[in-house]
């Protein structure tokens, strides 16, 4: 009997297009601690058709843009409107790595009314990463709460 969700995987898995699987690899590598499971030449064996990755317990597919078949990264197309959302065990030390290997940092490290200290930034491919390190548990009432005043706070900038 073959499993619906192969094994290692989660029934979400991410995918990115990016122009240089080779830097991007190396990338997540060198930020995110991740680890290559798997990547399979292009038919001109020079880019990557497809790859996998795995940083803690998620693995990400990821491959080269191909614009003949319509795939194309963020940076081809002028931007995201997606991102990934990542669970690290320290994410200031991440957010260091990532500014230093060339990932620009668009929100700096705070401390999130829902109990994250949380950072974004967009890696040098143009995928957006909001880092985070859950430092607080808190029940739903301490939660909304929380969420009221943060919103008090923004104002306008909220809307």
């Amino acid at each position: 009997m073959v499993k619906q969700v192969p094994d290692g995987f989660h029934n979400v898995t991410t995918c990115l297009t990016v122009t240089d699987s080779v830097e991007a690899i190396d990338f997540y590598k060198k930020v995110f601690d991740a680890k290559e499971l798997f990547r399979m030449p292009g038919p001109d064996g020079k880019k990557t058709m497809h790859a996998e990755i795995q940083i803690g317990d998620s693995i990400i597919m990821l491959g080269d843009e191909f614009p003949k078949m319509n795939c194309r990264s963020p940076k081809s197309i002028g931007g995201s409107g997606s991102g990934v959302y990542l669970y690290v065990p320290d994410v200031d030390s991440t957010i260091k790595k990532a500014a230093d290997a060339g990932a620009q940092i668009t929100m700096p490290a705070s401390d999130m009314f829902w109990g994250d200290r949380m950072s974004s930034l967009v890696d040098p491919f143009g995928h957006n990463w909001t880092v985070a390190t859950h430092i607080r548990d808190m029940t739903p009432e301490e939660m909304a709460k929380a969420s009221q005043e943060a919103m008090k706070s923004m104002g306008e900038n909220c809307q």
